[in-house]
């Protein structure tokens, strides 16, 4: 754990030394919040649910661009060899990497709360769909980077990582609106692993633990697959 640690501390060292990382919350921040004023101003309504349904979407693009140096660069530098050869196991240089990525996740979040304290200042929001939201923002955040960590272990250039990741989340993204299209069985299936049919509920409040299983098991998949992929790496 300590070496997870340590990588996490590093790689977040190299986040915020970029002018890239202050450009990107900057701009979330702006984007968000002209949904959220939009949104407050012309129903009048004390929620959240909508500018989550917003944020959602603007994770979509963004994500990429947090998570397509985090191995590519290594590889396109040379320092990846270095890392691997150091008494580090691979699964703790691609959890601190990760990790590291949901700390940024995390600070970009937190600095929304300004919204809910405007919320609460001039109306009263329902914490309970403000808090499922955020934690549904925050699993949907998380399976971006995932995806974003593993299509970056594929590819020593930063750009190509990041156009896989947008295709890859893009196919998820819109699997449920191809349902039509197929038999029941297959639709179940596309149904099941569409992104977007998995946070449709939580920021209205609705905790449904087949959602909570599904973000988790992407995670989990893609973390396995991106130490599959380093392993694979001392076979070259």
């Amino acid at each position: 754990m300590r070496n997870v640690l340590t990588l996490t501390e590093k790689e977040l060292r190299t986040y915020f030394v970029s002018p890239l990382a202050y450009v990107v919350i900057a701009a979330f921040l702006v984007v968000t919040g002209v949904f959220f004023a939009g949104i407050f101003i012309g129903s009048h309504q004390a929620t959240m649910e909508y500018t989550f349904q917003n944020m959602s979407v603007i994770l979509l693009l963004v994500s990429p661009m947090l998570a397509m140096r985090l191995l590519s660069e290594e590889q396109r530098s040379g320092t990846i060899e270095l890392l691997l050869t150091s008494p580090v196991r691979d699964i703790e240089v691609v959890l601190g990497k990760f990790f590291a990525s949901l700390v940024f996740l995390v600070t970009m979040l937190g600095l929304t709360l300004y919204y809910v304290l405007l919320l609460t200042r001039f109306g009263s929001p329902e914490a309970g769909p403000i808090l499922s939201g955020y934690l549904g923002i925050f699993l949907l955040g998380a399976a971006f980077l995932a995806i974003g960590l593993f299509t970056s272990s594929l590819t020593s250039n930063q750009v190509v990582a990041a156009f896989l990741t947008i295709a890859i989340l893009l196919v998820l993204w819109v699997l449920d609106a191809l349902t039509s299209m197929f038999g029941s069985s297959a639709s179940a299936v596309l149904s099941y692993l569409s992104l977007s049919k998995h946070i449709s509920d939580l920021p209205k409040g609705l905790i449904d633990t087949k959602d909570l299983i599904y973000f988790l098991s992407l995670i989990v998949a893609c973390i396995f697959l991106t130490t599959r992929s380093l392993e694979a790496r001392r076979w070259r």
